[in-house]
């Protein structure tokens, strides 16, 4: 995992060293479930030309497999569901309404459709709530569709080393997917607890 050395002085007179770590594929290449809840607290991070910009990811969503009738990947694999057939550590990232954008990471093995919806995160202690309302601050676009997400580049996920304990986050059913049946009704949507 990559490590940052910040420049100027520490305490002890050496570096000061920046601990966050990205998270490579391996993280990604788990129950989707498992991943998603792991994901509350940690940080999405956005370079874009001179800017970055980062934010404490604080709501997610777990979509699993062609059985789960909310996953894009129910309907087969098609050119839009194509990546989420892919590695693990992988943006997918599609439009709504035909206006807003929506990012997710791909997870799980290859071949088996699973993402995890990215909902909401904290900026400079402001809430940034909905994915669409997210990726239009990190101007993350269909451009991004298929970045690997676990090279420290355009767009990635870091750990900076701030556990959130199961207890402070909240499971609730998906929103907006009542299409879906009783696949709506799953708690696959995780929330960090608000205090």
């Amino acid at each position: 995992m990559d490590e940052v050395m910040l420049p100027g002085p520490h305490e002890d007179g050496g570096e000061q060293r920046d601990t966050s770590q990205v998270l490579k594929r391996p993280y990604f290449l788990r129950p989707t479930l498992t991943v998603a809840r792991d994901l509350i607290g940690k940080y999405l991070v956005r370079h874009n030309g001179g800017e970055v910009l980062a934010g404490k990811i604080v709501e997610v969503e777990a979509y699993v497999g062609t059985s789960d009738r909310a996953c894009h990947a129910s309907k087969g694999r098609t050119a839009r569901t194509e990546v989420m057939f892919g590695p693990p550590g992988v943006a997918y990232v599609y439009l709504i309404y035909g206006m807003y954008h929506c990012l997710n990471v791909v997870t799980e093995r290859e071949g088996f459709p699973a993402a995890v919806l990215i909902r909401a995160m904290e900026v400079d202690g402001r809430l940034i709530d909905g994915p669409g309302r997210l990726c239009r601050l990190l101007k993350i676009d269909r451009s991004l569709n298929g970045l690997d997400l676990t090279l420290k580049q355009f767009l990635w996920f870091e750990d900076r080393g701030v556990p959130v304990a199961r207890r402070d986050i909240d499971q609730l059913p998906r929103i907006g997917v009542d299409y879906a049946g009783e696949w709506a009704r799953k708690p696959w949507r995780f929330r960090l607890r608000e205090r």
